[in-house]
């Protein structure tokens, strides 16, 4: 435990080791994905990604051991033992900060495949890690503001696109297609913005998951429902790095994917789209109702 170092040393210590870590496993990892761009055959594609794959959850794994070693608080994670490291699932959470991802990271390294985000496109010029994000073919979705839309309404079908190439490649070997349905960090300024009507969650969106679910659908072994709650206030990069990130708690829930969204028109068949949303929007109450239960039971325990 290195919690007995100040804190700004200690963040500092943190971010070095991660700048080292990255740099470390992005050598191999920029190696052979320039191997995988200068063969681009599927049998080539399919020796190269378990590699790259590989080298990824080693940099997880070496992030989860400072991680866990600058931790002052326990972390709550419930619902991991029935995961298998095979085969395809689909992950879907609820979003409130980056510290999100090195949550989702540490608990799921190894128990399921190698978690797949969806990216903001903006993100790719994140040095290194933005590159890395590239090689590991994390599909980048560009977003367009609605003066845009109204000008060249085709920008409409580019992120439909990106996700069908990007899930059509995820087919090849086993992943775990990560999905943040609000599709935005929640704050409480966003929060009454839209007049959300669950008390801790933005409203959920659909495309994005049932899309996934569309050209997966079936591969996944499972949709993993995830539940990330933080009692003590949601932490910044840096209260991570600091050690104070505070209480983690994490619930996971397996949920069967339902039959017919597997074979529905998300885009086009609005009928459809009703049906998946009303479904999508009672998961979301089930998580908001976890949520609150979370946190009185957290706050109980520190009143007494």
């Amino acid at each position: 435990m290195l919690s007995w170092i100040p804190a700004p040393l200690l963040g500092a210590l943190s971010t070095v080791l991660l700048g080292i870590n990255t740099l470390f496993w992005c050598t191999p990892l920029f190696a052979f994905s320039l191997l995988k761009l200068l063969l681009p055959f599927a049998a080539v594609r399919r020796c190269v990604d378990p590699v790259l794959n590989g080298i990824a959850k080693s940099w997880i794994a070496c992030n989860s051991g400072w991680i866990m070693l600058i931790s002052r608080s326990p972390w709550d994670v419930q619902g991991l033992d029935a995961l298998k490291p095979g085969g395809w699932y689909m992950v879907n959470c609820n979003h409130q900060s980056w510290v999100d991802i090195f949550v989702l990271q540490r608990i799921f390294n190894r128990r399921i495949p190698f978690l797949k985000f969806f990216l903001k496109q903006e993100l790719i010029w994140v040095p290194v890690i933005g590159l890395a994000w590239w090689a590991l073919e994390f599909p980048f979705m560009a977003r367009h503001n609605k003066a845009a839309l109204r000008k060249r309404p085709e920008l409409r079908n580019q992120d439909l696109e990106t996700t069908k190439r990007a899930c059509a490649r995820f087919a090849l070997v086993p992943t775990s297609v990560m999905n943040f349905s609000e599709g935005t960090r929640f704050t409480a300024a966003k929060h009454a913005r839209q007049q959300s009507p669950y008390q801790h969650l933005l409203k959920p969106k659909g495309g994005a998951l049932a899309l996934a679910l569309n050209v997966l659908g079936e591969k996944f072994r499972a949709l993993l429902d995830v539940t990330l709650v933080y009692p003590d206030g949601t932490p910044r990069y840096w209260d991570l790095a600091c050690g104070r990130s505070g209480r983690v708690v994490v619930r996971v829930h397996e949920l069967s994917v339902p039959v017919e969204f597997i074979q529905g028109n998300y885009t086009e068949d609005s009928a459809f789209r009703k049906r998946f949303q009303a479904w999508l929007n009672g998961v979301w109450e089930d998580k908001d109702r976890e949520i609150e239960a979370v946190l009185s039971a957290c706050r109980e325990t520190r009143c007494r």
